[in-house]
């Protein structure tokens, strides 16, 4: 048994600090960023927020709507080629697969009939020897697309998937979902804040790239997981209970809610396998958030918000907000009075 006594730290624990800038506007900073992908070999250029491919969130018309913005939506692992219509933009969509046999047949469908530009390869655990020699089959099977997988939380993981498994952006995050249960229910986990800090700066020195997923209370936090050196920012809780999402639409005294789920949730388990098999438990929840309308609200909520943080800090370039950082461990964010 060892205890790692090192400080680790979540988005609540920090406040930027800000800094004197130029910029004298919002409008004035650029979201988009290129990318170039190790293995690849392509380049892709846009805004790096991601929608999770939770099936309340990865739908095809969440995937329409962030087209738009040059957005990213990681389609639920369900789908199939049929569920996919011909004229939805590859380059801002991602198909995922988990690594049974039936998600594998699947995703070679999804790729001859989509020809998808990202693969998602998700699992709970990216721990596991299945998922590690599973990555390095599909990277092998489709050597020019750009893999996204995960989810791990160290920086050994993060280089070993990268170097040996042909991964070009490694998912970061167990247990930080607003809808995840997995630290109450296993005890694992590490805050979102420093793992985005540790696997980040494994990533950038073998020209790989992270992507957050899960931590997000408040579009602040999306800034701070670019300032920590996230390349990609995932979000579920964001997009889900709008028009987009989908999810049951309930009324309770004559209001209007979408229910929303972890994908490790009874519900979500019952809906795709029959039930919770006997040798696991459930480690997500559901709950009903309030009906939020059209998703193009939130999108430009994100942004703006984004573009406020780098014009408090200097940062001309969303690739600059972690250059431009400097954070302060804090003990309380905000003044709770109305809260």
């Amino acid at each position: 048994m060892k205890i790692n006594s090192d400080v680790k730290l979540d988005f609540s624990d920090v406040l930027f600090e800000p800094k004197r800038s130029e910029l004298s506007s919002r409008s004035e900073v650029k979201l988009e960023r290129t990318f170039n992908f190790r293995h690849s070999k392509r380049t892709w250029t846009g805004v790096p927020v991601v929608v999770s491919n939770m099936d309340t969130t990865g739908t095809v018309e969440m995937a329409r709507a962030l087209t738009k913005r040059k957005m990213i939506t990681c389609l639920h692992k369900f789908h199939t080629p049929d569920d996919i219509p011909e004229d939805l933009d590859r380059e801002h969509f991602a198909v995922t697969t988990g690594i049974r046999q039936q998600d594998l047949d699947n995703l070679k469908q999804m790729v001859a009939h989509v020809k998808p530009y990202f693969i998602c390869i998700d699992v709970p655990n990216g721990y596991s020897l299945k998922f590690l020699d599973t990555v390095k089959q599909i990277r092998s099977e489709y050597p020019g697309i750009t893999l996204i997988g995960g989810n791990v939380v160290t920086k050994e993981l993060t280089e070993e998937l990268i170097i040996n498994c042909g991964l070009d952006i490694v998912k970061i995050g167990i247990g930080s979902g607003s809808v995840c249960t997995t630290r109450l229910q296993t005890g694992v986990g590490v805050p979102q804040f420093s793992a985005i800090m540790e696997c980040s700066d494994a990533a950038h020195g073998i020209e790989g790239h992270i992507m957050s997923d899960g931590g997000v209370q408040h579009v602040g936090d999306i800034s701070k997981a670019f300032g920590a050196g996230a390349d990609f920012v995932m979000c579920g809780s964001m997009f889900c209970g709008h028009l987009e999402s989908a999810g049951e639409l309930i009324i309770v005294d004559g209001e209007e809610y979408k229910e929303f789920y972890g994908m490790s949730s009874t519900v979500a388990m019952e809906k795709y396998y029959g039930g919770v098999a006997h040798y696991r438990s459930e480690e997500g929840k559901r709950v009903i958030v309030p009906y939020k309308g059209k998703v193009e609200n939130t999108l430009q909520n994100i942004e703006g918000g984004i573009r406020s943080t780098m014009t408090y800090i200097g940062a001309r370039t969303l690739k600059n907000i972690s250059k431009c950082a400097t954070f302060n461990r804090v003990h309380n964010q905000v003044n709770g009075k109305y809260n």
